[in-house]
């Protein structure tokens, strides 16, 4: 079970039950999610602990949290992260509850990431969802400060140290 704090643009297009926050039975906790209304448009999905970005085809809105485990692992295995932990970890998302965003810093990195993959698409002509994970998964954020500083990184350590 994990929960998927969701801004109110992407609640809108869901149109979810929405709850309050449970306790998280993965490793990585938290999800924040925010909608891109690119063509095609995509999904934006950040790790409340590490703030590991994955980005995701929207469409279906309403299947985003049944489709997000499967984009995670993708992401996960291209940072080399051990088939081993992905298997588990998605297995552990098989619930998911919908909630409003809760913590402001996750959604400022939102903000940020959504403004570098604008200048990923439009300079570089980034447009695949993994492409996009990988880049913004190496950008130095800084609430993240106090150990690795990018996401790829804090990913890896947590991974590491073995916490769950």
């Amino acid at each position: 079970m994990f929960n998927l704090h969701c801004t109110k643009k992407l609640l809108d297009r869901m149109k979810p039950s929405v709850e309050g926050a449970g306790q998280s039975t993965t490793v990585l906790g938290d999800w924040y999610a925010t909608a891109w209304f690119w063509k095609p448009q995509l999904a934006l999905l950040v790790n409340e602990r590490t703030l590991l970005p994955v980005v995701m085809p929207l469409a279906s809105a309403a299947t985003l949290a049944q489709r997000f485990p499967e984009a995670l692992a993708q992401v996960l295995l291209a940072l080399d992260v051990g088939q081993d932990f992905v298997k588990a970890e998605v297995e552990r998302m098989g619930q998911v509850t919908y909630c409003k965003t809760a913590n402001r810093s996750v959604v400022g990195m939102l903000n940020q990431f959504s403004y570098l993959a604008e200048g990923y698409r439009d300079h570089f002509g980034l447009v695949g969802p993994l492409a996009l994970s990988l880049r913004l998964a190496g950008t130095p954020c800084s609430p993240l400060y106090k150990g690795a500083v990018c996401s790829d990184s804090a990913v890896r350590e947590l991974v590491a140290r073995g916490i769950h």
